[in-house]
């Protein structure tokens, strides 16, 4: 499994990261802590780096703690993307901090929803 490391690498102490788990049978984005603008360029290589594989894509954010308006835009842009592309788009154990706002904003239903543990690889 090859893994593109995607953290924020600025000065400050990085509180969240986006990283891409390429297996074999689909593209995982994996998301932690705190997902907000800072992370706008990690997101968008996640994005073009995923979709370039042609294979279902698994958005992991069992480990977010925040995210902001940017983050859900994020979502929302891979979900599109992914479908204009005919790739499958699926969040993964989402947590609350997440589906609330997806919820609120009445975009939930878009995404295929995960719920169980990955074994590690």
């Amino acid at each position: 499994m090859l893994v593109q490391e995607l953290e924020r690498s600025d000065t400050g102490a990085g509180t969240g990261g986006i990283r891409l788990l390429e297996e074999r049978d689909a593209s995982v984005v994996d998301m932690w802590g705190e997902i907000d603008v800072a992370l706008r360029s990690e997101a968008s290589a996640a994005l073009a780096n995923a979709l370039e594989r042609d294979v279902p894509v698994v958005i992991d954010t069992s480990k977010v703690t925040f995210m902001d308006s940017t983050g859900i835009a994020f979502l929302v842009q891979f979900y599109t993307i992914g479908s204009e592309e005919g790739l499958s788009v699926t969040l993964r154990n989402p947590p609350t901090v997440v589906t609330d706002v997806l919820e609120m904003l009445g975009v939930i239903e878009i995404f295929g929803t995960e719920h169980h543990e990955v074994s590690p690889a």
